[in-house]
């Protein structure tokens, strides 16, 4: 596949962009961005570094993506960066903003995401593999989100908050807490409701690695125990159970605390 680029476009000297890239009308490929094969921009998109892409990503118009973060500390000649994998899709108006020098210096997202319309992505997030992010979510900074997780439209993210894998978001929560993997929360501020269990299923999860993660919710949310005494169950059954051992490490990670 040849490379397209819009007589519109502008591609700034120390961009690099590889075979069968394609950039749209009147779209600005910054300095210090590198894009990978086969990637798609469309109409009206910035894209400003210091920027990796990988292969296969797509740009939908108006998306704004490496741009300097919007914490008050941050400066244009930071050596801060974005870090995009491989097949993701940034839909209209997205945003992502590059990583502060308070932090871990880099946004990062991983391989085949979905950003829909509207998703702001703020400086120093970090978000793993095959994440869904609906429309008008908002990450604050220093967000870190695991794979799989899925995000309802227009769910609001503090910073600092962890977010595990396969975790779900009702529309319009509030979320202020890590949010354990497997975990539905829904709510303002957002509550724990129940396990994912059809987005587990869809997954390959099979019926008695379901039953595992039911069992551990309840221990967890059920039972009113207290965290330690919770962290103490979880590490017992760790030496048999991976999803116990998943949980406890998670747990033992959370900053801001958990729901509850």
């Amino acid at each position: 596949m040849s490379t397209a680029i819009h007589p519109t476009a502008i591609v700034e000297d120390g961009a690099e962009i590889a075979a069968g890239v394609r950039v749209g009308p009147y779209s600005i490929i910054g300095e210090g961005v590198t894009l990978g094969p086969e990637c798609d921009v469309g109409p009206h998109v910035v894209l400003r570094g210091p920027m990796d892409v990988g292969r296969g990503n797509r740009f939908f118009q108006f998306c704004s993506i490496g741009e300097i973060s919007q914490d008050l500390t941050a400066k244009q000649d930071d050596p801060t960066r974005v870090e995009i994998g491989d097949h993701n899709t940034f839909r209209e108006y997205v945003t992502v903003q590059r990583g502060t020098m308070k932090d871990k210096q880099v946004t990062r997202i991983g391989d085949h995401n979905l950003l829909m319309n509207q998703v702001h992505i703020a400086h120093d997030c970090q978000l793993g593999d095959r994440i869904v992010l609906a429309n008008g979510a908002s990450l604050a900074g220093h967000v870190d989100i695991e794979d799989h997780a899925i995000l309802g439209g227009f769910t609001l993210v503090h910073q600092f908050v962890r977010m595990g894998a396969h975790c779900f978001t009702g529309g319009g929560s509030v979320v202020l807490r890590d949010v354990p993997p497997w975990v539905m929360s829904e709510g303002s501020p957002a509550e724990p409701r129940g396990v994912n269990k059809e987005g587990l299923r869809r997954r390959g999860f099979e019926p008695e690695q379901i039953r595992e993660v039911q069992t551990l919710y309840r221990l967890m949310y059920r039972e009113n125990r207290r965290l330690a005494e919770v962290r103490e169950l979880l590490a017992e059954r760790a030496a048999s159970s991976p999803l116990a051992a998943q949980l406890n490490a998670f747990l033992e990670r959370s900053q801001r605390s958990i729901q509850r």
